[in-house]
């Protein structure tokens, strides 16, 4: 561990994570509905069953909550994927369609989608270790697709600027100054570079459909 490094978290009880997930899916519930302002946590908490003191025990702010009912939607997101792997030849392929089977689950929950985006933006230092868990699932997603486990620098590199563009994009999206359309067409444009960078050619990691294909667990098909 690294000077300075927090120490994990105690693992949660069976009663505490079940707590957990009803503050989640209350969270998810009011965004939505009304989307980041309708997210007030006295009712999240009476939604959920639970003392506002103990809401706040878990996430400090709707801030954290929203953050942390993101990554729940982006592990469902990559349980899904590891069930029905991203179609595609070559990695740019396969992350674009990923990218995009994203995109449509946003579609569907438009309010939530926005909170969500919203509370990732306004996210100051006391989020970061939730903001940095959210990074790395969506890196982790991404490379899936790529199908690779040792990424070298330069395809690293790659990785973030399509994640970059894709937020850029969904908040474009978001604030009506970009179609569907263009969303797609962003985020296939920008999926080429990985096909450029060195070792990621469409036969570097053309196993990897295949070998997502034969593992199997619970989840949802988004």
């Amino acid at each position: 561990m690294t000077t300075g490094a927090r120490p994990a978290a105690p693992a949660l009880t069976e009663r505490q994570e079940a707590r957990r997930r009803r503050i989640l899916e209350a969270g998810a519930r009011l965004a939505g509905r009304g989307g980041f302002e309708a997210v007030q946590m006295r009712e999240v908490a009476e939604d959920a069953g639970v003392a506002l003191g103990t809401l706040y025990r878990y996430f400090p702010s709707k801030i954290h909550l929203l953050v942390a009912v993101m990554r729940d939607r982006l592990q469902h997101l990559h349980t899904a994927l590891r069930r029905r792997p991203p179609a595609g030849d070559d990695p740019a392929r396969r992350v674009a369609d990923t990218l995009m089977r994203a995109f449509r689950s946003l579609q569907r929950e438009p309010q939530l989608a926005d909170a969500m985006v919203r509370a990732l933006t306004f996210a100051d230092r006391s989020v970061s270790p939730e903001v940095d868990a959210v990074s790395r699932l969506t890196t982790t997603i991404v490379l899936d697709a790529m199908g690779l486990d040792d990424p070298s620098p330069e395809q690293l590199s790659a990785v973030r600027v399509v994640e970059h563009t894709w937020h850029s994009v969904l908040i474009s999206w978001l604030s009506g100054r970009a179609s569907a359309a263009r969303v797609r067409t962003d985020i296939e444009t920008v999926c080429r570079l990985i096909d450029v960078v060195p070792g990621t050619g469409s036969g570097a990691g053309a196993a990897a459909g295949a070998g997502a294909s034969a593992q199997e667990g619970p989840g949802i098909d988004r």
